[in-house]
């Protein structure tokens, strides 16, 4: 994808990069492969909540972490596995970095253990504001192929909008799209382990497909809201909901509350429902509200620009 972030140079002594969360608009899972991943179809679509990821020089040698923001943030582990701190180290392995270290503060909004791709957010903030604070000579293909290294949602928090993402997800193909889209995000009590999601799924032996549905690229295509709803689709639902059967309620409670669809947010528990407009997301995130499986309510817009430096 050409629409990767690139930098200039620069001799700061602090980068800033805000990176958002994101939607699977179709998760469509095939086989266990050989590799220990599952094949995927999937549509991206990043969306307007957001995490802030600071860089700055340390006289302190490695990666010193420190994650700040309400409710789920305090569950943000801040050693050397959680994936920013490893985005930071993988940089200053792979480029020899002469600095002794970085200081790295994440400011998190984007829910954690969510399905929304909060850590691997985090870490293509941090390869962005890294390469930057380093002067790091990284092209975008660079930086894609050090993202991939990390996870499979990495490479897409770099590029943000639309993309179709391929085989772990990594290969990533821009998506024409049409428009804006309206969200209202139900936010769960507790995260979901996507690992045990993805065992629950492998137990519950449903088929793998990795074909994702024309409907909704052509709904993108040419705007039609309608169409994209009718065509929303997550093959780890029903994996999710087996696990946590309030999903499957709250999931009802939106539709029932006025959403064109609602579909599961990755691996879970975070639910996303489209509706029509932001007048109609007041709606149904003031009947969400109430219901007791909901921790939060959060209105949302998509697509939007990827990892991008507020330096």
């Amino acid at each position: 994808m050409s629409s990767s972030p690139s930098h200039p140079p620069t001799s700061l002594d602090e980068v800033r990069v805000r990176v958002p969360g994101k939607l699977n608009l179709a998760l469509c899972v095939g086989d266990l492969a050989d590799d220990g991943y599952h094949r995927l179809g999937t549509v991206f679509h990043a969306v307007s909540i957001y995490d802030v990821v600071t860089a700055r020089r340390s006289a302190l040698a490695g990666v010193n972490l420190h994650v700040k923001g309400n409710g789920d943030a305090a569950d943000v582990p801040a050693d050397d596995t959680n994936l920013a701190v490893r985005a930071a180290n993988l940089l200053l392995d792979r480029f020899h970095v002469a600095e002794p270290g970085v200081e790295l503060e994440l400011r998190k909004a984007i829910p954690v253990a969510g399905g929304m791709a909060g850590g691997s957010a985090d870490a293509a903030a941090t390869l962005l504001a890294c390469s930057m604070l380093w002067d790091l000579d990284t092209g975008p293909s660079e930086l894609h192929d050090l993202a991939a290294e990390l996870g499979s949602d990495v490479p897409f928090m770099l590029h943000g909008g639309n993309a179709l993402g391929r085989g772990r997800g990594t290969d990533l193909v821009p998506l024409l799209s049409r428009g804006s889209y309206h969200w209202v995000l139900a936010l769960a009590h507790g995260g979901l382990s996507t690992p045990e999601v993805f065992r629950r799924f492998d137990e519950l032996g449903i088929p793998g497909d990795t074909t994702v549905p024309e409907g909704l690229l052509n709904g993108l295509a040419v705007g039609d809201v309608d169409m994209v709803a009718a065509n929303l689709r997550n093959d780890l639902q029903a994996a999710a909901i087996d696990l946590r059967p309030e999903i499957g309620e709250v999931l009802q409670a939106g539709v029932d509350a006025g959403a064109l669809a609602g579909v599961l947010s990755g691996s879970g528990p975070t639910c996303a429902f489209l509706v029509r407009s932001e007048a109609q997301a007041q709606d149904v995130a003031a009947a969400l509200s109430r219901h007791e499986q909901v921790r939060a309510t959060k209105y949302v817009e998509g697509p939007v620009p990827g990892a991008r430096s507020m330096s």
